[in-house]
């Protein structure tokens, strides 16, 4: 079974940096696409970047320039860099897994951490 651990999320002035960090468990990490997603209060979860197991990337147009996906398949982790963090970012960011299979995707979400920007 595969679990989904964030951390780092927390509170920071507007224009500071955070990283968030998200562990995985189990053996299917390095072929799995990962995912950051975050929900703000009174909105949609929404995708904010996403990192195939090869290694491309995407990012939603709000946090292009400013967030960086990566992934360590070493560790099993995958992380979001943000900086110049602005007030509309606040929200719980989640991770999420996808493994694409023939026969049905396999997905899991992590438990979310809250990353607060204050103006």
């Amino acid at each position: 079974q595969v679990q989904l651990v964030e951390s780092g999320g927390g509170l920071v002035q507007a224009g500071g940096s955070l990283r968030l960090s998200c562990a995985a468990s189990g053996s299917i990490f390095s072929i799995a696409s990962m995912g950051w997603y975050r929900q703000a209060p009174g909105k949609q979860r929404e995708l904010v970047a996403g990192i195939t197991s090869g290694g491309s990337t995407n990012y939603a147009d709000s946090v292009k320039g400013r967030f960086t996906i990566s992934r360590d398949n070493a560790k099993n982790t995958v992380y979001l860099q943000m900086n110049s963090l602005k007030p509309e970012d606040t929200a719980v960011y989640y991770c999420n897994l996808l493994w694409e299979l023939a026969q049905g995707n396999l997905e899991v979400w992590g438990q979310g951490t809250l990353v607060t920007v204050s103006s």
